[in-house]
């Protein structure tokens, strides 16, 4: 189960790579399922919209599938330091962005993506998914007592880190939690 859920992660935190370039590549509905010619009177923001509803779905699949994750706590006052991640992010993903709007075709997609694709996988540090943000997620920085830098997911929202009290979160890997999932 944990492989597959971090492959899982990998994809839903790449795809949007892959979203990006079918838009700037034009690709509606009709062009990937031609045999459906009725698909040629789909508006071209449709086709965008049901290519975007892949990872959110896939997002909330993980979000669910998360609650089967093996559990951590953490007793009030055991968390030192605390920092919002969410804009840290951000040049990552833009970087994504034009990196997928300067690929000039399906192949060099191929090839990006999976070496993208496996680098996320192997550096398993932080599974950053900017689709979370739509499901109320923040992300944060942590610091324990024993001085373990960890990065949790969470709906909740932290600002003073001897206020925390992290009951019950599952443990994506040694440095990666998520907290709120149901």
């Amino acid at each position: 189960m944990d492989i597959l859920f971090r492959l899982l992660l990998t994809l839903n935190a790449t795809s949007l790579l892959v979203l990006v370039f079918v838009a700037k590549e034009g690709l509606h509905l009709v062009s990937i399922f031609p045999a459906f010619i009725w698909l040629a009177i789909v508006p071209a923001w449709v086709s965008y919209l049901m290519y975007m509803a892949i990872p959110v779905a896939l997002t909330k699949l993980i979000i669910i599938v998360s609650a089967f994750l093996p559990k951590r706590n953490f007793e009030p006052g055991s968390i030192t330091e605390i920092g919002h991640a969410n804009n840290s992010f951000l040049p990552s993903y833009l970087g994504y962005f034009f990196v997928a709007l300067s690929i000039p075709d399906v192949d060099v997609l191929i090839f990006v993506y999976a070496l993208l694709f496996l680098f996320t996988y192997l550096s398993q540090a932080l599974y950053f998914n900017p689709l979370f943000l739509v499901f109320g997620f923040q992300f944060y920085n942590i610091k324990t007592q024993n001085g373990t830098e960890l990065f949790l997911i969470s709906k909740e929202k932290y600002k003073v880190p001897r206020e925390i009290d992290i009951s019950s979160c599952r443990s994506i890997n040694d440095y990666t939690l998520m907290e709120g999932a149901k």
